[in-house]
């Protein structure tokens, strides 16, 4: 077991030098500079000179080699400093410490209520024995995965917000503001663990252990809830590993559209100055969230399921 946590450990770190790496080359060597951006007026205030222009390249590394400014920038990371914001010049730690607690706020809702509506979908539609309810059920995940989140959040503004009045259309003030975001990006996830545990239900229940348990007399709520959702319940577990690292890219479009204060909209104000630093470091947070969720999963699927074999991965 220790062989086993220490290989997931080395490949968690190797996944985020990776990340690091390739975010680091395909930022960098994008034309232009994002010095350059702010002198041309892409930032509030006046444009600077040349000479202020050159002072600005060289005191934020710019005007260094390729490798050496991955180097020095690297080193940096490692000692927990991303540099600083060109725009404003705040440590771009403090930045996203400072955006993270609303985006945090937002996921965590929205994966409770895509566990909740997505779990709850799949197990009435496998547990149900009308066949059109059935049929109907296991239909609209499909449909769900297929809508553009920016439609369903201007959708759900449209409706709850202009139309019925009962949640703010915009803003982070209240736990009203988080609910309509929080559905929004709960959507597509929620149809997604729904496709899959619905999926891995139907398999479950057609198990040899699952006729065993109807034979001995058990009934149909606990063949589904003690029997065959343990079982059905592992691939989801793999699943959320993937989709809670989404929730990060998730939160950039919806942030957005309800002009949400987050990470969300701190990315898309670095991209737009060419913040480099900071887009980096939005970079580096949502590949650690990926690393360390997968990581964990890694971790108590073997606990969960005798059947995983440490030093593989669950299929």
């Amino acid at each position: 077991m220790a062989r086993y946590v220490l290989l997931r450990l080395g490949l968690a770190v190797a996944v985020l030098w990776a990340a690091y790496t390739v975010s680091f080359v395909v930022l960098y060597l994008l034309p232009g500079d994002p010095v350059a951006a702010m002198a041309s007026g892409g930032m509030e205030g006046a444009p600077v000179g040349a000479e202020e222009l050159a002072a600005l390249r060289a005191q934020y590394g710019f005007d260094d080699p390729f490798l050496v400014q991955y180097g020095t920038r690297l080193w940096s990371a490692l000692h927990g400093d991303l540099g600083a914001s060109v725009q404003s010049g705040q440590a771009v730690t403090a930045a996203i410490a400072q955006a993270l607690p609303s985006t945090v706020q937002l996921a965590a809702s929205a994966l409770v209520l895509s566990v909740l509506i997505g779990g709850g979908l799949a197990l009435v539609a496998t547990y149900t024995s009308v066949g059109w309810v059935r049929q109907f059920l296991l239909a609209l995940p499909p449909v769900a995965v297929s809508l553009p989140t920016f439609w369903v959040g201007l959708v759900l503004v449209q409706w709850f917000s202009f139309t019925f009045g009962l949640f703010p259309a915009m803003g982070d003030q209240g736990w009203r503001s988080v609910v309509l975001p929080a559905v929004t990006l709960a959507v597509p996830i929620g149809a997604l663990i729904a496709q899959v545990l619905a999926t891995c239900l139907q398999d479950a229940l057609r198990e040899p252990y699952v006729v065993t348990a109807r034979a001995k007399g058990i009934g149909r709520i606990a063949i589904h809830a003690r029997h065959a959702l343990r079982n059905a319940s592992l691939p989801v577990l793999t699943v959320l590993g993937l989709v809670i690292g989404n929730l990060i890219a998730g939160s950039v479009v919806v942030e957005t559209v309800f002009s949400r204060s987050g990470v969300g909209r701190l990315t898309v104000s670095s991209v737009s100055f060419q913040d480099l630093p900071v887009v980096q470091g939005v970079v580096v947070l949502g590949a650690t969230v990926f690393v360390l969720t997968n990581l964990l999963v890694d971790l108590v699927l073997p606990l969960a399921d005798p059947r995983v074999a440490v030093g593989r991965s669950y299929s």
